[in-house]
């Protein structure tokens, strides 16, 4: 006589195969997802470069910082001041491989009297850390700082819609830098454009000495031994000025002068690279470098800022 199973109920035979179905699924997931994990642990930077789509480099350390050269091999071409308008030319640097995305980028300002090459030493250091740099030459060499931040916005402007570099540009992760007055006119393109994400003047020098509408996390750079833009009367008021909420430092330069961003330095790239890493590229694994505060040294005299950083 056949046996009926009512429709409701489940054969053993039934489930036997079902539970067997199930340990294979489950053992499909559980092997996929060790197989994702294996992935993402070969891959500098882990689950952070996965939570972080702007981080770009392996992960870093004081001698990377320190570093002449960062991973990154780095090309340049030259702009001509007939080919633009609002500011005087200049060089781009930028890293040569297009494997990692676009990249954020900066412009830099020179000084009163100065060309692009007093600065120029900061373009391939930086653009070999992952970023796409431009020094500039401002209209004239006697241009105030109003005048070179709103050229240090023009030469931003250019490189991210007209250079033949702008594809590898991330339109919205710029910075600026400038020394002396070009430090002052960072300074004014931080007002004129809060949507940047870093700002390091290098000795700026300023008339206007306060900074209280900045929103752009801002490394004020200053030298212990500068007589042209005293820190008294320049860098530390345009710090203490700065509001309380935003991320900013004061990095006092030990044994320097107002000239000693002209030529390669080491303090001034090791801080500048953590900076515009952390705020540009939103790069949290440069935190050690800013936070906690440096000490005083033979390099530094004096940094002051906030910890941690907020941005």
């Amino acid at each position: 006589m056949q046996q009926h199973i009512p429709s409701g109920d489940i054969s053993p035979r039934h489930h036997r195969v079902s539970k067997s179905r199930s340990r294979t699924v489950k053992g499909a997931l559980a092997a996929a997802a060790a197989t994702a994990g294996l992935l993402l642990s070969l891959i500098p930077g882990g689950a952070q470069a996965a939570d972080n789509p702007y981080e770009r480099g392996p992960a870093p350390t004081r001698s990377s910082i320190e570093a002449l050269r960062g991973p990154y091999a780095t090309s340049q071409t030259s702009v001509s001041s007939l080919s633009v308008r609002g500011f005087g030319g200049g060089t781009i640097y930028y890293p040569t491989s297009t494997a990692d995305g676009t990249f954020g980028a900066i412009a830099v300002s020179p000084g009163f009297t100065a060309y692009q090459s007093s600065i120029a030493w900061l373009g391939p250091r930086l653009a070999s850390q992952g970023f796409v740099v431009f020094t500039i030459d401002t209209n004239t060499t006697l241009d105030q700082p109003a005048s070179r931040g709103d050229q240090l916005l023009a030469a931003l402007d250019y490189l991210t819609q007209q250079s033949s570099v702008r594809s590898r540009v991330d339109a919205s992760r710029l910075g600026v830098m400038g020394h002396s007055m070009g430090g002052g006119g960072t300074l004014e393109a931080a007002k004129d454009r809060p949507s940047l994400q870093a700002a390091i003047p290098l000795t700026g020098w300023n008339l206007d000495t306060t900074w209280p509408e900045l929103k752009t996390p801002t490394m004020v750079i200053g030298a212990d031994g500068d007589t042209i833009a005293p820190v008294l009367t320049h860098s530390k008021p345009f710090y203490n000025s700065l509001p309380g909420s935003l991320d900013k430092a004061y990095l006092e330069l030990r044994g320097a002068t107002h000239f000693t961003p002209n030529t390669s330095d080491t303090t001034i790239a090791k801080y500048s690279i953590s900076w515009l890493k952390r705020f540009i590229d939103n790069d949290t694994r440069y935190e050690q470098f800013l936070c906690p505060l440096p000490s005083a040294s033979l390099t530094i005299a004096e940094y002051r800022g906030n910890c941690p950083h907020t941005s």
